[in-house]
C-alpha cells in the first residue's frame, strides 16, 4: 500500500526593492486572509491499493516546516500552540492548520508553506531542490535535524516573523522502520537501503538512510521532485531492498 503526500507548488514572488520586514508582514496577513481556502501545502490522498511489499509505505513529503514552541508564539502569538490539521503516517506526527510565508535570500517568497507538529528543540525547513532554485537557495542534502552550517530564510506569520540564521534543507530521502523491520531486512539504524519503483516512469532511489526505533512504521520519504520524477502516484509496485 503507498500513501502519497502531494503538493501543487506554489509560485515564488519576488520583493520589491526596498520592502522591509513589516510590509512583509503586512503582505502575509493580506495573503492568508484572501487565500482561507486554498489548498495546504501538505496535503493526503486516500491510500490505494498497490501490488507492493506488505505494509509499505511511500510518502512524498511536501516543503514544510518545523518550529519551536518560542518560533510558534513569535509567528502566531503570544501564548498560541499548533493546532492538529491532519494526522501523518506516523504515531504522534501531524499537519498543524498554521501556515507560514518563506522568504529566501534574493527576496522571493512561497507564500504557503505549511508547519508540522509536534514543536522542536529547533526550527527547521525542508525543501525539494526546484523550491530551492526558485527561492535562490542552494540546499545541502542532510538528514533531518543535521542542520549546522546549512543556509538560513525569513518566516513570517500573522503576528511577526524569524529570521532563521540556518535550518534550511532538502532532506536526505530516508526509511522508517521499527527493529523489527531492520532484522527482516538484515540492516540496522543508518545503513543504505534502495528503493525500487515499477511503473512508466520506474526507477531505483539507492542510498535511502536506515531510520530505525523501536516505534515507527515502515514509511518511506521522498520529496516531491523524486516523487514527480518516478510517477509515484501512478506506480505499479515499490520495493524496498538491502543495498550491497
Amino acid at each position: 500500500m503507498t500513501t502519497i503526500l502531494s503538493s501543487s507548488h506554489a509560485p515564488s514572488l519576488a520583493l520589491p526593492a526596498g520592502l522591509d520586514r513589516t510590509g512583509v508582514e503586512r503582505i502575509v496577513r493580506e495573503i492568508m486572509l484572501r487565500s482561507h481556502g486554498v489548498p495546504p501545502s501538505q496535503a493526503a490522498r486516500e491510500p490505494q491499493p498497490r501490488a507492493a511489499q506488505s505494509k509499505l509505505v511511500v510518502s512524498i513529503s511536501a516543503r514544510h516546516c518545523h518550529l519551536t514552541d518560542e518560533h510558534v508564539e513569535r509567528l502566531f502569538g503570544p501564548g498560541q500552540k499548533l493546532t492538529p490539521h491532519k494526522n501523518l503516517y506516523q504515531d504522534g506526527f501531524y499537519a498543524a492548520e498554521q501556515t507560514v510565508m518563506l522568504v529566501g535570500p534574493k527576496r522571493k517568497m512561497l507564500p504557503t508553506v505549511r508547519v508540522l507538529g509536534p514543536t522542536r528543540k529547533a526550527s527547521q525547513v525542508e525543501l525539494a531542490f526546484t523550491d530551492g532554485i526558485s527561492l535562490g537557495i542552494d540546499l545541502p542534502v542532510r538528514p533531518s535535524g543535521k542542520i549546522t552550517g546549512t543556509p538560513g530564510c525569513v518566516l513570517v506569520g500573522p503576528a511577526g516573523a524569524v529570521e532563521l540564521a540556518e535550518g534550511v534543507i532538502r532532506a536526505e530521502r530516508h526509511v522508517h522502520m521499527s527493529f523489527a523491520d531492520a532484522e527482516h531486512f538484515g540492516v540496522k539504524d543508518g545503513d543504505r537501503m534502495s528503493l525500487l519503483i515499477k511503473g512508466s516512469c520506474g526507477t531505483v532511489f539507492r542510498d535511502l538512510l536506515v531510520r530505525a526505533d523501536a516505534t515507527s512504521k515502515l514509511e518511506v520519504h521522498i520529496d516531491t521532485d523524486e516523487g514527480n520524477a518516478a510517477d509515484l502516484d501512478h506506480a505499479e509496485s515499490v520495493e524496498l531492498l538491502k543495498q550491497t
